[in-house]
């Protein structure tokens, strides 16, 4: 009995700490919220059940990266000054055309790249692979997932060599997706000369003055040479991603090499998160001039929860809504906000030709059954949802009209718009936009579409679990 006693000071200082957290959670949940829903459902958890909700708030909601921003305002020195001295790549023609990807990206259309679009693992890492081992000056890679098999070693193996040729070599990855990554395959890199680094490796979780930061992973795919070339895609580094796996077999992916002023761009996005991740700017040569091609029109545009609005969910909105005859979109997640859902359904009153082509294997079963909730309830409003057959697809393009198509690390889903720092290639040139309608027109013959009839003979089962699985839309 003294016993019980005993405790009762402990559980009542306890109680008032959870209390007092869960009041400034919600103080903090009341000035910065950006839905009521979300923010109600915050509000009566952390009432009602301080412990552990205090700590899912911490991991799941506290959007703060002032030290990113922090960063960020340098980088945009630098950004001014690159771009006052290759004024003669701008193409204001574009970046007039498309005002909110010009507002959100900070850096416009640039002209004269020339475009490889890569189609598949074994293309773009044989093409990376080789642009790594050409580099003369820098080399700068980031994955959100690398994996240490066969693929890893062998890229592993291409930056040692170069960074023992005395080059400048850095390997940027997110600590999440890679958190497989051993001591010993780091190590070796660190000791040839390769800079390394995890994107939160200098901010722990549990460190007192910010926030928790396992919610927000670094999933952009970026590869600098010497700040001439880049590549930006859906591709991680794995044996799966060449369709090595006997789970998944043929892995669907896209990603593009860009040579050209657009690099450059590329570069600059490189260099914020590696100075958010490390503390030291980068200092690289940057090359003064390019060759003058009758190249591509091409944007990069990164986005992430240190933006001070949603720019991704924003610019994504914003291109379908300018959608007039024609609207593909690829993603091997799909579960749509309430605004892309929005857009969507008006895209298809307009009477666009609106096409969703997703994944029929799942690699993660709780998105893959919220994403059938969600294209369901699209298929049953008459836009076109598709199912790719010829193995699991992974890769993020948008297709508008005529006039633009979108490639990069975007998934449609609440965590790329809001949570991920993502990266996307905008492209307006007739013969990229060509291409990726030749690519798409290709992946849809290699899918089935979903008609009423299946939707009609669903299990009721399934679509219980799939519209359980919806409600999680959120954090997914």
């Amino acid at each position: 009995m003294e016993s019980s006693f005993s405790l009762l000071p402990l559980i009542a200082l306890s109680s008032v700490f959870f209390y007092a957290l869960a009041i400034i959670c919600a103080i903090r949940e009341v000035m910065y919220s950006r839905t009521s829903q979300g923010s109600i459902a915050w509000l009566l958890s952390l009432f009602f059940i301080p412990m552990p909700t205090v700590f899912l708030y911490f991991i799941f909601a506290w959007k703060r990266l002032d030290d990113y921003m922090e960063v960020r305002d340098d980088i945009s020195q630098i950004e001014t000054d690159v771009l006052d001295r290759h004024t003669q790549y701008v193409d204001g023609t574009a970046s007039s055309a498309w005002p909110v990807h010009s507002r959100v990206a900070a850096v416009p259309f640039l002209k004269n790249n020339t475009c490889d679009l890569l189609i598949d693992g074994p293309a773009m890492f044989a093409s990376i692979i080789h642009g790594i081992k050409t580099a003369n000056k820098h080399v700068l890679v980031q994955f959100f997932i690398i994996r240490e098999d066969s693929v890893g070693r062998e890229l592993a193996d291409a930056l040692i060599e170069r960074a023992k040729a005395g080059l400048m070599v850095c390997l940027l990855y997110d600590d999440v997706g890679s958190r497989s990554l051993s001591d010993k395959y780091i190590n070796r890199l660190k000791e040839a000369g390769v800079r390394v680094s995890g994107f939160n490796r200098r901010h722990r979780l549990m460190r007192m003055l910010g926030p928790m930061r396992l919610n927000y992973r670094n999933h952009r795919k970026v590869v600098v040479a010497d700040s001439e070339h880049c590549w930006i895609g859906g591709h991680n580094i794995g044996e799966e991603y060449l369709g090595l796996s006997k789970e998944f077999g043929h892995w669907r992916d896209t990603h593009v090499k860009v040579t050209g002023p657009v690099a450059l761009a590329a570069t600059l996005s490189f260099s914020e998160d590696w100075q958010f991740a490390t503390g030291k700017a980068l200092q690289l040569e940057l090359p003064s001039n390019f060759p003058k091609v009758e190249g591509e029109s091409v944007m990069i545009m990164p986005t992430g929860p240190a933006d001070i609005q949603e720019d991704c969910a924003i610019t994504f909105v914003e291109s379908i809504s300018r959608a007039k005859e024609r609207l593909w979109i690829v993603s091997p997640y799909f579960v749509p906000g309430i605004e892309v859902l929005t857009a969507l359904y008006a895209a298809a009153l307009r009477g666009v030709d609106v096409r969703i082509l997703l994944p029929e294997k799942a690699d993660h079963w709780l998105v893959w059954l919220a994403s059938y909730a969600h294209a369901d309830n699209l298929a049953s409003h008459g836009i076109k949802v598709f199912r790719y057959l010829e193995g699991f697809l992974h890769e993020k393009v948008i297709l508008i009209d005529d006039e633009l198509a979108g490639i990069g690390t975007v998934n449609f889903d609440n965590r790329s718009f809001n949570i991920n720092f993502e990266i996307t290639m905008w492209f307006t040139s007739q013969s990229m936009v060509q291409r990726t309608e030749q690519m798409l027109l290709l992946d849809f013959k290699g899918a089935r579409q979903t008609d009423r009839l299946e939707l009609n003979s669903r299990r009721y089962a399934f679509r219980v679990l799939a519209q359980a699985a919806r409600l999680f839309s959120p954090v997914l």
